[in-house]
C-alpha cells in the first residue's frame, strides 16, 4: 500500500518533469503531473510521449494503466501531494540570462493551491535556476501566495537534475548522485527520506547543502563538461593537420589519466541540446551581472560555435567549392536516441553549407519533424539514408545513429555521384572505408604513411 507521504506531484511535464514523474510511478509512488499545454497533456494522457526517449513510452503507459500516474491541468490537485516538484522550463532571454516567468507563475499557483490546505508540504525546485533563485525568488512568492511560512508549514529545497538526453530514464532510476539544497533542516530531511523510499539501499551519494550551492552545482557540472568537449575538439582540429595523428588514440591515452577520465572526450562537431549552451550562457550572464567576466566559458562557447565551420572545411577539402554541390547530412538530432534538435551542430553545419551555395539533403531516424520546423523548405528531408546520399557529391555524418554504420563503402560508391565522406562523429574506422575519399574529425591528413593505424586498436578496442 502506497503511503500518503509517498505522493508526489510535478508541475510541468517537459523533458525533466515527465521522465522523472514516470520513474517515480514505476517505483510505486502515486504521482500527479500538471501540464497546462492542452495538446501536450492530451498526448501524454493517451500514453504517447511528446519526446523520444528510450523506455519513456513503456513507463508512461504502465503508469497510466496502473493509475500510479495521473495528468491534470489543475495545480490545486497537485497540492494534495506531500511533495511538489517544480519542473517548468527556464528559457533564455536575449542576453543569455534565464527567464523565470514560468517558474514564478508555477510557484504562485502552488502557493494559492496550498493556502486552504492543512499539513506540511515540501516544494522542490528541480528546474535549472541560477544561484539564489530558490531563496530570493521562489520563497517570497510561495509565502505571499500561500500565506504560509517556509520553515513552519512549508518546506523548500533546490534539487537539480542531472539527466542525460538519450539515457534519462536510466539516469533517473540509477543516478550517480543526489544534490539537495535545503532552506532548513526539516526540508532536507523530508526530501532525503523521499529518496530513501525511492532508491532503498541503492540510494546514491547524497549531498545536503544550501540552495545556492545546489543551484551552482548544476551549472558547474555542465560548464565543466562543455569545456571538456571543446577542449578535445580543439585538440582534434590540431590533429587533423598533422600527418598520421588520430585524436581518438590521443583521447584514449589522456582518458586513462584518473585526473581526466574517459567521458566526454569524443571529438565531434560540437555539443548541442537543451542544456550546455543555455546553461553556459546563463552562467556567463549571471557572473557578469555580479562583476566578473568568465572568459574561459565564453571561449568554450566560441570554440563550439566554430566547430561547425571545421566540419564544412573538411567537405571543402574533398570537393573544393561547394556551390551547386549536393551534400547529404546524415543525422539531425544533437545526439543519438533523442529527437531533440535544439542547438544541434547539424543545424549550424547546414546553415554554413547553404551559405556556400550547396544543396542539402538530410535524414534522421527520429528528428525529422522537429528539424523541419526549424529548417523549413531550404533543405530536402529524405525518407531514408540511402535516398539522402543518392547522387550526392559528399556525405557528412552528423549524428552517431547506429543505423548509419550499416552503410558500407559499396553503398556510398554505388549511390553517390562522388564517393566523398566526412565522418564528423568518427562512426567508422578509417580502415573500413577503403575506396572512399574520407575526411574525419581529428584524423591527420595522410603523408604517405598510414591513416588510422591499427597499432593501438587492441588497447582501444574495436567498435
Amino acid at each position: 500500500m502506497i503511503q500518503r507521504q509517498n505522493r508526489v506531484a510535478f508541475i510541468g511535464l517537459g523533458y525533466v518533469g515527465l521522465c522523472t514523474a514516470v520513474t517515480f510511478a514505476a517505483r510505486g509512488f502515486n504521482t500527479i503531473g500538471v501540464e497546462v499545454d492542452a495538446a501536450k497533456r492530451s498526448q501524454i494522457e493517451r500514453g504517447r510521449p511528446p519526446i523520444h526517449e528510450p523506455q519513456l513510452a513503456k513507463l508512461l503507459k504502465t503508469g497510466l494503466r496502473s493509475k500510479r500516474f495521473a495528468v491534470t491541468e489543475d495545480p490545486s490537485i497537485a497540492a494534495s501531494a506531500d511533495i511538489v516538484f517544480i519542473t517548468v522550463g527556464t528559457p533564455s532571454r536575449a542576453d543569455g540570462s534565464i527567464d523565470l516567468t514560468y517558474m514564478e507563475e508555477a510557484t504562485r499557483q502552488i502557493g494559492a493551491a496550498l493556502r486552504s490546505l492543512r499539513g506540511y508540504r515540501l516544494v522542490v525546485v528541480k528546474s535549472t535556476v541560477t544561484p539564489g533563485t530558490t531563496r530570493s525568488v521562489v520563497l517570497p512568492i510561495l509565502e505571499d501566495s500561500g500565506r504560509k511560512r517556509v520553515g513552519k508549514e512549508l518546506g523548500l529545497c533546490a534539487n537539480p537534475e542531472f539527466l542525460r538526453e538519450g539515457s534519462a530514464i536510466e539516469d533517473a532510476l540509477h543516478p550517480d548522485k543526489l544534490v539537495i539544497g535545503a532552506v532548513d533542516d526539516e526540508s532536507g530531511r523530508r526530501l532525503k527520506r523521499l529518496y530513501r523510499a525511492l532508491y532503498g539501499t541503492a540510494i546514491p551519494p547524497t549531498l545536503v547543502t544550501t540552495p545556492e550551492t545546489a543551484e551552482l552545482v548544476k551549472y558547474a557540472s555542465n560548464a565543466f563538461l562543455a569545456a571538456k568537449v571543446s577542449c578535445i575538439n580543439t585538440i582534434a582540429n590540431i590533429a587533423q593537420n598533422v600527418p598520421s595523428v588520430d585524436v581518438e588514440q590521443v583521447a584514449h591515452a589522456i582518458g586513462l589519466d584518473p585526473r581526466i577520465g574517459p567521458l566526454f572526450l569524443k571529438a565531434g562537431p560540437g555539443y548541442g541540446g537543451s542544456c550546455f549552451h543555455k546553461d553556459l550562457q546563463a552562467l556567463i550572464a549571471f557572473s557578469r551581472q555580479r562583476g566578473y567576466d568568465p572568459d574561459l566559458f565564453a571561449a568554450v562557447e566560441k570554440a563550439n560555435e566554430e566547430q561547425a565551420a571545421k566540419v564544412v572545411e573538411l567537405s571543402e577539402r574533398l570537393l573544393g567549392s561547394l556551390k551547386d554541390k549536393r551534400i547529404a547530412v546524415l543525422g539531425l538530432s544533437f545526439k543519438k536516441d533523442t529527437d531533440d534538435v535544439r542547438e544541434a551542430a547539424s543545424l549550424r553545419v547546414i546553415e554554413r553549407l547553404k551559405e556556400k551555395g550547396a544543396e542539402v539533403a538530410a535524414h534522421d531516424p527520429m528528428a525529422m519533424r522537429n528539424a523541419q520546423q526549424i529548417l523549413g523548405k531550404g533543405v530536402v528531408l529524405e525518407e531514408d539514408a540511402s535516398s539522402a546520399i543518392r547522387r550526392a557529391d559528399c556525405c557528412i555524418i552528423m549524428t552517431e545513429w547506429p543505423q548509419y554504420r550499416e552503410l558500407r563503402p559499396a553503398d556510398f560508391a554505388r549511390l553517390m555521384r562522388q564517393p566523398n565522406l566526412v565522418d564528423a562523429r568518427r562512426l567508422y574506422r578509417p580502415q573500413d572505408l577503403a575506396g572512399l575519399n574520407v575526411e574525419a574529425i581529428g584524423l591527420g591528413r595522410g603523408d604517405g604513411g598510414p591513416r588510422g593505424p591499427n597499432l593501438a586498436e587492441a588497447e582501444i578496442g574495436g567498435r
